[in-house]
């Protein structure tokens, strides 16, 4: 599995729920990805970065603790502050972006299963299934368009870091899916019966108050019913 596969296949639910045209203050819908979570990096660790030669597809890459206190808040209700990370330099930006309190909140990243104390949290947990050419061609395209990365580096990285840790710490997570998404952003039946669970949801059903993650993504957070008057207008 794959980030930007898990990224489309968020981004298809909230064109699906109209939450994309919505202000982010309005949203009932909110999305996080475990990307904005990774660890400051040391200086030695920075440089190898530069190289290509440090793996971010390593759980021991993410601040999970940072996670962990994130979906506490999100779980509260509370506005949290989410970081912005630099996949051109390899840092931590100065800015951060603000989630307000919602209905359902998808959480997406490639070991969000990982941790069983971060896995417990999420009340529905999906797992988006590709084929590994698509995987690959995703990355080489996203690394060299938008992180300015040559292909030989990108193919380097792939085949010894992402696709190893995909296998070791990824593909076995898999297990602790409710549901399994085959085809990512292009299974639209599948992707239709995750988005009207959500609006039933949203629109107050049974089993409204709700987490959950997309392999992560984090799917419907159940919220307290005194929330709908404290988001901000």
């Amino acid at each position: 599995m794959h980030a930007r596969v898990m990224s489309s296949v968020c981004e298809k639910i909230m064109e699906l729920l109209g939450q994309n045209k919505i202000d982010h203050h309005q949203r009932q819908v909110a999305i996080l990805s475990q990307d904005s979570f990774y660890k400051v990096l040391t200086p030695e660790q920075k440089a190898k970065a530069l190289k290509g030669q440090f793996n971010f597809d390593h759980p021991d890459a993410f601040d999970s603790e940072l996670i962990m206190q994130t979906l506490r808040k999100i779980l509260q209700g509370e506005t949290v502050q989410i970081p912005l990370y630099d996949f051109v330099h390899h840092s931590r930006k100065e800015e951060f972006i603000t989630v307000y309190p919602a209905d359902v909140v998808l959480f997406e990243g490639i070991l969000m299963f990982y941790s069983q104390e971060i896995r417990d949290l999420f009340q529905m947990k999906l797992f988006v299934d590709t084929d590994p050419d698509t995987r690959l061609s995703r990355r080489v395209l996203r690394d060299i368009s938008e992180r300015g990365r040559e292909l030989e580096q990108v193919l380097a990285q792939y085949i010894t870091f992402v696709k190893p840790a995909f296998e070791e710490f990824c593909l076995p997570t898999k297990k602790y899916a409710d549901v399994i998404i085959p085809r990512g952003a292009d299974n639209l039946v599948a992707i239709n019966l995750i988005v009207q669970h959500i609006q039933d949801i949203m629109n107050g059903g049974p089993s409204k108050r709700h987490n959950g993650c997309t392999n992560g993504h984090v799917a419907p957070r159940q919220r307290r019913t005194s929330e709908s008057s404290s988001r901000p207008h």
